[in-house]
């Protein structure tokens, strides 16, 4: 029998085939272990998403769209900037002159952003050269419990916090500070960037380095240093406090397109592109600050032609990818820390034939956590906004600490007046752990108070000190 087997164990198929095992099989230990590589995202109900938005038709740089842990915003077409707040957790129908608005400026509103330390707080950023800050009331409702429009009463032009001026053209994107309260960053077609203290409405520093359009910037996770990107196509990267350019990459892509930034790594220590290379084809950039003479990696992605709206986890390390006019959603895990090449490593993708126009993530404390949604983009198409929930597929009913490291609390680490003197200090985490998480609500801190209401007081406190002084004086008291 030895001699009949022999010949056909050494059949060249079955050779091809034994080699093809032991080829998988070595694959197989090679494949990268991670928590989050089974993420996925359902479509939407029609029930759970938002409509009747008449959306403003300018363009630009910006997401379209942003969300606190409370509320989300969208421009809409209107004298007057309109802007639609409606609540995270009630979808319907918004209903345009019925629903009420956020209207107080002249001219479109470009860009938003919310307070990471106050779900109630917005800035926004408009063509009439200007930024205002806002408090939404806490019983502000456009759509009802039945997912039907609401009447109510619209924030007009006298309800701002306050009015930041000093861009001499329109302001086309603003981002608060990630660690220091009521610091905000903006620029505009003027090709500067300013630093702001919002309570005092005073600038704190201006960077006029950028020779053309400013396509994109971003605070890093702890607020000490701005990446922006720039139609010149290099890649700045800036001092906040003194508005200097402390770094440059030259020629970061090659194409002629939006690039867009952003920081990663546990420690910004690196930085993220995406653009489009010679061939008009996307791509992703990992740069390392310590060495930017060239990229650590880069990942060719596809040749499709919108803009790329990066948004990442922090906590989970998860870059989400969605371009401008797809309707697919990628995602890819960012590890700076391997030894070697590859960095980013694809997960998987969100599949739809709905084209985007904007995209923007919900803070971790507003996910239903018990449901392992480590994510939630929504996404801004012609017709609705779509919640996007991203769900790690888990059995147990337990909090699931591995994929919920501690996220940003709504406590700022320092004050705008520390940060400007030098302070830096990491982001003040919160469990994300229901039974323990404290004032992940996002209650209004109701902290910032108008600059006319401080002189009120100023000249309250200063009439009760000359009071209380020609008191002490008649008392023959020194002090």
């Amino acid at each position: 029998h030895a001699h009949t087997i022999a010949p056909v164990l050494d059949h060249p198929l079955l050779e091809g085939r034994r080699l093809y095992s032991i080829h998988i099989k070595n694959m197989a230990f090679r494949i990268r272990q991670s928590k989050y590589r089974h993420i996925y995202a359902d479509q939407p109900k029609v029930d759970n998403c938002w409509t009747g938005f008449r959306l403003c038709t300018a363009t630009g740089e910006q997401q379209y769209i942003k969300a606190s842990a409370k509320y989300f915003a969208v421009s809409l077409a209107g004298g007057g900037g309109p802007v639609a707040i409606c609540s995270v957790d009630q979808p319907g129908r918004f209903e345009p002159g019925t629903s009420p608005i956020l209207g107080g400026h002249s001219g479109n509103v470009l860009d938003f952003d919310w307070n990471p330390f106050d779900d109630s707080m917005i800035a926004t950023g408009s063509a009439d050269c200007s930024i205002k800050v806002w408090s939404i009331p806490d019983d502000w409702a456009p759509i009802d419990s039945g997912g039907n429009a609401k009447g109510g009463t619209s924030i007009d032009e006298s309800k701002a916090l306050i009015e930041l001026t000093g861009h001499r053209k329109k302001v086309t994107l603003v981002r608060f500070h990630p660690t220091a309260s009521y610091v905000l960053a903006s620029t505009s077609a003027d090709l500067t960037i300013k630093v702001w203290d919002v309570e005092s409405g005073e600038e704190i520093s201006t960077c006029d380095a950028h020779g053309d359009l400013i396509q994109d910037f971003v605070w890093d996770h702890n607020g000490e240093k701005i990446a922006s990107s720039c139609k010149d196509k290099n890649v700045r990267i800036i001092n906040p406090r003194t508005g200097e350019v402390t770094a440059t990459i030259e020629k970061a892509h090659d194409g002629s397109k939006s690039v867009k930034v952003y920081f990663v790594g546990d420690d910004s220590s690196h930085l993220v592109s995406v653009g489009f290379n010679k061939q008009s084809s996307r791509e992703i950039k990992l740069w390392n600050l310590d060495d930017l003479s060239k990229p650590k990696e880069t990942l060719k992605l596809d040749s499709a032609s919108g803009a790329f709206v990066p948004l990442y986890d922090y906590d989970t390390k998860v870059l989400y990818l969605a371009g401008k006019g797809d309707g697919n959603i990628r995602y890819f895990e960012i590890d700076v820390e391997a030894d070697k090449a590859p960095y980013i490593h694809a997960l998987s993708e969100f599949r739809s034939t709905k084209p985007g126009k904007g995209y923007c993530t919900l803070p971790k404390r507003g996910l239903n956590i018990m449901d392992c949604e480590t994510a939630r983009i929504l996404k801004l198409t012609p017709g609705a906004i779509e919640p996007l929930s991203f769900t790690v597929p888990r059995k147990s009913d337990a909090f699931q600490d591995d994929i919920f490291p501690d996220t940003n609390s709504l406590t700022p680490a320092h004050s705008a007046e520390e940060w400007v003197s030098g302070s830096a200090k990491e982001p003040v985490k919160t469990s994300l752990n229901p039974k323990l998480a404290k004032n992940n609500n996002g209650a209004s801190s109701g902290g910032m108070k108008k600059p006319s209401s401080l002189k009120v007081q100023l000249a309250e406190a200063n009439a009760r000190i000359r009071y209380l002084e020609d008191k002490l004086k008649a008392a023959s008291i020194d002090f």
